[in-house]
């Protein structure tokens, strides 16, 4: 690629000022040959360099301004704030209508937190300034630390008027929309964006995205097959466009999408835990099986795919091998816990009770509070006869779901099978209270106390 006389100039200021650094000659450099230097060494995170540099600038050029105002840059940076605001206040009374001084300012009250001073400064430079877009677009940023949304939109689309190329401000402009559930609103907008500007592949990609988040499928597509048709080798665009096919149940499409960013990029997980996914809707359960396998190579402490490959099997009611799929998951991360909750359901299904019911505890222990994780445990611990267990474990689950009626006709079934009748009859009433018709859970887990006249005359009274 050839580069322009501008690109040149800048490359060859480059080397002269390091061949002088490395020779300890002094050579002579422009005010703005100086200038591009310091920047291009803060860009690159050379801050040391940047202030060699500065420090030679200001020898031979002490009266430069746009040197000055470089050093209040890096005063800033380095937050020697008052320094930098004293040095500002000179350089205005020589430049009163030097917008980079109000830019400056701006910028030191904003690290003082004071976002609303600095906007008053930066709309004091956007009367002196030329670069409209650049003072909007800080504007905008200033907005956004002030967590007022609707002026930071407002602000960054002032920016894109005035520079339609600027991506930061139109990802900006869509965040706030979205901050602002104006997602309908946010189309709207990129609508008449590309009108202007066709030809941006991030305004497609974020208008697929606005689709896809109100659940517009097919125009989330239509959006994402610009985006790629501009950039084809636009990955996060393929990305999403698949994502879309799986939602129409489109799997093959999805998956020759999906495939697409495969070959743009090496093999993310996700990629191929989301192929393996749509092979398994086609019922091709070998090509399923094959990239679960890759997704779990690729990476092994994705739970997801070690998932993906453990329900898979007990879906085929191969418990045997989703046993021995679980077990490597737990191998690598063992207070994970989906998947005791799998190791648990999976050794229920084989009817090892024990080790269900240690796999439902382990769960329980790593922070799984949903209801059917503590009723199943609960219901196991009834099989193994350890009522007390049982009582304390719904207990537990109680506090958790405190007018549950599920929790409150299991505790009274236990509390009549340990013969305290009392407590049974306050949980059986809680239960009626809550679920009447829901007592026929006596009836099926508790079939001994089911049959006792006084829960039947119980039951009835409450009826009437």
């Amino acid at each position: 690629m050839q580069l322009s006389n501008e690109e040149e100039d800048y490359n060859l200021s480059l080397s002269k000022f390091e061949s002088m650094l490395k020779t300890n000659k002094v050579l002579f450099f422009d005010s703005e040959e100086f200038e591009e230097i310091i920047l291009h060494y803060l860009d690159m995170g050379k801050a040391a360099l940047a202030k060699k540099a500065l420090k030679l600038a200001l020898d031979q050029h002490p009266k430069s301004t746009g040197l000055k105002l470089v050093q209040v840059e890096m005063l800033v940076y380095d937050d020697k704030l008052e320094i930098a605001e004293k040095l500002l206040n000179e350089l205005y009374a020589i430049e009163p209508t030097n917008e980079e001084i109000f830019i400056q300012k701006a910028n030191i009250y904003s690290k003082r937190d004071q976002h609303e001073k600095a906007v008053e400064f930066l709309n004091t430079a956007l009367k002196y300034t030329d670069d409209y877009a650049d003072v909007y677009n800080l504007i905008g940023m200033e907005y956004l630390f002030m967590d007022n949304l609707e002026m930071a939109k407002q602000s960054f689309i002032k920016c894109l008027e005035e520079d339609l190329d600027d991506q930061s401000a139109l990802y900006n402009v869509v965040y706030c929309f979205e901050f602002l559930d104006q997602n309908l609103d946010a189309i709207a907008y990129l609508n008449k964006y590309i009108d202007k500007n066709p030809y941006s592949e991030i305004a497609w990609h974020q208008m697929g995205r606005l689709y896809y988040g109100v659940k517009d499928y097919e125009n989330a597509i239509r959006a994402f097959d610009y985006a790629t048709l501009i950039d084809d080798e636009f990955l996060g665009a393929f990305m999403e466009k698949a994502k879309a096919f799986e939602r129409l149940k489109k799997y093959e499409e999805a998956i020759e999408s999906y495939s697409r960013t495969i070959e743009l990029d090496d093999a993310t997980s996700y990629a191929l835990l989301r192929i393996g996914k749509c092979h398994e809707k086609l019922g091709n359960k070998v090509l399923a099986l094959k990239f679960f396998d890759q997704t779990v190579h690729e990476d092994p402490l994705l739970d997801k795919g070690w998932i993906a490959i453990t329900d898979f099997y007990i879906r085929q009611k191969n418990y045997q091998k989703a046993l021995f799929y679980v077990n490597k998951a737990l191998a690598i991360d063992n207070q994970n816990r989906l998947y005791w909750k799998r190791f648990a359901t999976i050794n229920k299904h084989m009817d090892l009770f024990e080790e269900a019911e240690f796999g439902f505890r382990k769960a329980v222990e790593f922070g799984d509070h949903e209801l059917d994780t503590w009723l199943f445990w609960v219901d196991i611990l009834q099989f193994l006869g350890e009522f007390e267990s049982a009582i304390q474990t719904l207990l537990q689950a109680s506090e958790y779901y405190p007018e549950e009626n599920e929790v409150e006709y299991r505790l009274a079934g236990l509390y009549f099978m340990i013969q305290d009748n009392t407590k049974a009859k306050f949980h059986l009433s809680n239960g009626l209270r809550l679920n009447f018709d829901n007592y026929i859970i006596l009836e099926d887990l508790f079939p001994v106390v089911w049959i006792k006249k006084m829960v039947q005359n119980y039951i009835a009274k409450y009826k009437k």
